[in-house]
C-alpha cells in the first residue's frame, strides 16, 4: 500500500513534488511521441530503419489528434496513444484527468501494457464490462483476478478533474483515485502473453477513444534503485 503523500494537495497547481520528474511541461508535447497498441516484444524486434519510419507516421497522427491548450493536454478521442519517449521500470506516477463527454474511454498503459482503466461508470453500453465499478482497475487482467475491478468507485462527475496515483513495483500495481485506494498491490498480467511475466521496462502510454479527454500535471518518480 502507498504511504501518505504530503504533496497530494500541492501538485494540482503544477508544483512538482519532491523527487519527481515533470513529464508534461505545460506548454507542448516535448518528451512524448505517438505509438499505438503495440506488442512490446514485436515492437522491439523492428529494425532501426523500420522503427524510424513507423515513428514518423505515428508522430504525424499524434499531432493530428493531441494538442496543448492552457496547460492541459487535449485529445479528441481518436489517434495513436500519447507515449513517453523513455522506458521505465519501477515508478510512481501522478496525473490529473478529466472526461469531457459521457461515454468516453481512456486508460494508462504501464510499460506498454494495458491498462489502468478510465471510463464512464454510468455508460450503459459498458455495464456488461463492469464500468459501474468505476475507474482505476486493471481491466485487462485475467478474469476474476485481484485488481481487475477497483475496490471502490471513486470517479468524480463528468467534467470534473480526477487525480490518479499509480505505483508499479515489479509486476505489482497500487492505484489511488481521488485519494481512495482502488487497487491494492495487485499483480498486473501481461496482456500480450498470458503465460509470460510482465515486461521489466517499457513506456507509459495514455490511451483514449470515443470522446474528448484532458490531462494535466503528469509527474513520475523512478524507483528502480530505491530501497523499499
Amino acid at each position: 500500500m502507498l504511504g501518505a503523500c504530503t504533496c497530494w494537495q500541492t501538485w494540482a497547481d503544477q508544483q512538482k513534488p519532491d523527487g519527481f520528474l515533470t513529464l508534461f511541461n505545460g506548454r507542448d508535447l516535448s518528451g512524448w511521441e505517438g505509438r499505438g497498441h503495440e506488442n512490446p516484444t514485436q515492437y522491439d524486434a523492428l529494425s532501426a530503419e523500420a522503427r524510424k519510419k513507423k515513428q514518423l507516421v505515428d508522430n504525424q497522427n499524434l499531432h493530428a489528434h493531441w494538442r496543448v491548450e492552457d496547460g492541459v493536454i487535449i485529445n479528441d478521442g481518436r489517434g495513436v496513444f500519447l507515449t513517453t519517449g523513455k522506458d521505465y521500470g519501477d515508478f510512481e506516477l501522478l496525473l490529473d484527468w478529466r472526461m469531457v463527454h459521457p461515454g468516453s474511454d481512456s486508460g494508462i498503459y504501464l510499460r506498454g501494457c494495458p491498462q489502468v482503466q478510465i471510463w464512464d461508470p454510468d455508460n450503459p453500453n459498458e455495464k456488461k464490462n463492469g464500468a459501474e465499478y468505476g475507474s482505476g482497475g486493471m481491466w485487462n487482467n485475467n478474469p476474476d483476478s485481484a485488481g481487475r475491478f477497483p475496490l471502490v468507485r471513486a470517479d468524480k462527475p463528468i467534467g470534473q478533474w480526477n487525480r490518479m496515483k499509480i505505483r508499479m513495483l515489479g509486476d505489482r500495481v497500487t492505484v489511488y483515485l481521488n485519494g481512495k485506494l482502488v487497487v491494492d498491490n495487485a499483480v498486473m498480467h501481461n496482456y500480450f502473453d498470458r503465460n509470460a511475466k510482465m515486461f521489466p521496462r517499457g513506456p507509459i502510454q495514455i490511451q483514449t477513444h470515443g470522446g474528448e479527454m484532458q490531462f494535466r500535471n503528469i509527474f513520475l518518480r523512478e524507483m528502480d534503485e530505491q530501497p523499499q
